[in-house]
């Protein structure tokens, strides 16, 4: 009898009906012979209807509250999901993030995972009930309620996995799994059957919307398999595994977009030890999340530091930074949105050239101008106008021949 996680997002628990389908899965994996500890997200809707309504009663609701108020969200879903599979005539019993054993850090809104003791969720699976957990939270070692930011549940189940030594955690969403390229913007794209960890790690932290980066991360460094897959149909999905030696003859697995980006230019910057890490000290302490950076060849003992950032971050690294600016001699700041970012990715381009020139070229062709680049081991990252970021993606996605899959060497 095999041990499963399954997961399902908001959108596979987003009114009644969705979740007595979801209630029906359940009980048919059961069935089928499995153990079952089932994650879920707040209904979809729900985690913005609260936060819409904390700022109407506070205009600035403070984070402790925001968190045992988002909590609430996903233990609505967990006690209707538990009645749904009761009245189909299966046991099923829900418990809350703390309930679950889920110790957290003390950081509001935004928690990691310290450890997790699985005890009562062995027990009820040893009394033979399904097991239904909340998604996105947790609880400090003081009792108080954290959640673990957006896509949150995500993690809460990848962890789960690796606590109870799951033999596979499922992921169930909206769509069929990781495509080449969201086809909402590439008509074209197609299902990829596997994935490395580095691989969807790249992907998830680029801009793919499939899974949180985060969750990624801790099923690589603790070896859970894990699958992404629809929650609407019996299609397989896609399977995220450690790298096997046939993967570096796959050059390009897909792409990633991102939109609603920024970029910011700190211009005449002198060129002196310190003056970066002042800079970036500032915008850490603010809490603003920075992407790409890159920074131009000093000359007349001067530099230009450029990066990005979530356009949501924009006006409050404005604010930050004015001052320092003025404080180190700096020549100005500009900043513009509207931005988008456009990466390839895959394991491939490790042992194999001329991935950028095929990019640079591609791009070029299409008239598209490139603002900034950036590389790892299995990617290359560029940043574009975001008016241009579909074209760009299908001029892509054609070049490298991606609507026939992976492309290979």
């Amino acid at each position: 009898m095999s041990l499963l996680v399954q997961k399902y997002g908001g959108t596979s628990v987003g009114n009644p009906e969705r979740i007595r389908h979801v209630a029906r899965r359940v009980i048919d994996t059961q069935r089928a012979g499995h153990r079952v500890v089932t994650v879920v997200s707040a209904m979809s809707g729900v985690t913005d209807g609260l936060i819409k309504l904390a700022h109407e009663v506070s205009p600035d609701p403070t984070e402790r509250e925001m968190d045992v108020l988002l909590a609430t969200g996903e233990q609505t879903t967990i006690a209707l999901l538990a009645m749904a599979i009761d009245a189909l005539g299966a046991r099923a019993v829900s418990l809350t993030g703390a309930q679950a054993g889920i110790v957290t850090d003390g950081v509001h809104t935004q928690a990691k995972i310290a450890n997790i003791t699985p005890k009562q969720i062995l027990h009820h699976l040893d009394d033979g009930a399904v097991v239904i957990v909340a998604g996105f939270q947790g609880q400090t070692m003081q009792g108080q309620v954290t959640t673990l930011g957006r896509g949150g549940s995500d993690l809460t189940a990848i962890a789960i996995a690796s606590a109870i030594g799951a033999d596979l955690c499922q992921i169930f969403t909206d769509v069929d799994g990781v495509y080449t390229c969201d086809p909402r913007l590439v008509p074209t794209a197609r299902k990829l059957p596997e994935l490395s960890y580095e691989e969807m790690l790249e992907m998830a932290s680029l801009g793919s919307k499939v899974m949180q980066s985060r969750s990624v991360e801790f099923a690589k460094k603790f070896g859970v398999r894990f699958e992404v897959r629809s929650s609407f149909n019996d299609n397989p999905g896609t399977m995220i595994i450690d790298e096997t030696p046939s993967m570096e003859n796959v050059v390009i697995r897909g792409l990633s977009v991102e939109k609603n980006q920024a970029k910011v230019t700190v211009g005449a910057v002198p060129d002196r030890p310190g003056t970066a890490a002042r800079v970036f000290n500032a915008l850490a302490e603010a809490r603003v999340v920075i992407d790409m950076i890159v920074q131009n060849v000093s000359a007349n003992g001067q530099t230009d530091i450029s990066f990005t950032l979530n356009k949501a971050d924009l006006a409050r690294a404005e604010e930050v930074l004015r001052p320092v600016v003025a404080e180190i001699g700096a020549g100005g700041l500009a900043a513009r949105g509207e931005i988008a970012k456009l990466s390839v990715v895959g394991i491939g381009m490790r042992s194999h050239s001329g991935v950028a020139a095929k990019l640079f070229d591609c791009l070029a062709r299409g008239g598209i101008n490139i603002q900034m680049i950036t590389t790892s081991e299995i990617k290359i990252a560029v940043i574009i106008d975001e008016a241009s970021v579909a074209e760009a993606a299908n001029l892509t996605h054609a070049a490298f021949g991606l609507e026939q899959g992976a492309y290979t060497a």
